[in-house]
């Protein structure tokens, strides 16, 4: 509590906020390693943003202890070491063979030998200037990790669709960036502060375009699902696909089928026709066809042996 000693009340609550909302941040990608327990699979997905966001907060950490001042920096970095450690170690367990391998290579290079060089090198340095370095060393790696979302925001913009950028997480980035800035500010660290100034323009540009695009999710959804249900009709026939594209799926799936076999069945049409031709005449007004037991020839007479059935459309 040296903090609120000093009489920097603003800093505290702006760190204890700064806190709240980044752990609410670091928790966001539970319901997708929970997914990969149930499932005993990765679903493809990388493993390069939780090993970055580890070594980030490997970094930010280290930075904190060097200085006396930042005492709630280094409670939520502490919290996102451990955090992140779980979901790279739920990775490397249910990961495919390749994936897994270079995810361990990964973590060697960047976060053991990376954050032990830096370690090493900084030590050569005195406390003060050690400091400085590794907080501008921070916030050059800070800043890369902030411009990640310009692929995100270019995806929207050429898709027009926010179906990969939730509002949920754009927004408490956004608020996060806003309580580490004025954290920043008021502490009078441009390392903490200056990252945040482009998380929060990001964050901003992130939540314009929400709004912008958000009525156009659900068309851009149906649009790309369509085709993938159309194909697993066509292939699968007892599968129900989604209400709304029910009866217009079975159509389109029902004439690709018949198109396919199109030739065949003329084909075999043609060869009953022949042969009823030969054995059958129809009953006037019974909608029967009375075949002729005896063989080809013409027509039977009434006590001629024949067998009634009903004709074939």
């Amino acid at each position: 509590m040296s903090i609120i000693a000093t009489g920097h009340l603003g800093v505290f609550i702006f760190g204890l906020l700064g806190n709240i909302v980044s752990f609410v941040v670091f928790l966001a990608p539970v319901p997708t390693f929970y997914r990969v327990y149930k499932k005993k699979s990765t679903e493809g997905f990388q493993s390069v943003p939780y090993v970055v966001a580890l070594f980030s907060a490997m970094m930010w950490l280290y930075y904190a202890t060097l200085k006396s001042n930042l005492l709630l920096l280094v409670t939520i970095n502490s919290f996102g070491c451990v955090i992140e450690t779980i979901y790279i170690a739920l990775y490397i367990a249910y990961a495919p063979k390749q994936a897994r391998v270079f995810t361990l290579r990964l973590l060697v290079v960047v976060n053991f030998g990376g954050f032990c060089l830096i370690l090493l090198l900084s030590h050569f340095l005195s406390k003060s200037l050690r400091a400085t370095v590794l907080g501008w060393v921070c916030t050059s790696f800070a800043v890369s990790v902030f411009a990640a979302p310009l692929s995100i925001i270019r995806v929207v913009i050429r898709t027009k669709s926010v179906e990969f950028m939730p509002f949920p997480l754009s927004f408490f980035l956004t608020i996060s960036a806003v309580m580490w800035l004025m954290y920043g500010i008021m502490l009078k660290d441009l390392c903490v502060a200056i990252p945040n100034i482009l998380g929060l323009i990001f964050g901003f540009l992130q939540m314009a375009l929400y709004i912008k695009y958000r009525k156009n999710k659900s068309v851009m959804l149906e649009e790309q699902k369509l085709p993938e249900q159309l194909a697993v009709k066509s292939e699968l026939g007892d599968e129900k696909l989604d209400h709304d594209n029910h009866n217009h799926t079975i159509m389109m799936a029902e004439v690709q089928v018949i198109n396919t076999s199109d030739d065949k069945k003329k084909a075999q049409n043609d060869q009953n026709e022949e042969r009823m031709s030969k054995n059958q005449f129809v009953v006037p007004q019974t909608g029967h066809c009375a075949i002729n037991m005896e063989g080809p020839g013409p027509s039977p007479s009434p006590i001629s042996p024949c067998q009634t059935v009903n004709c074939v459309a």
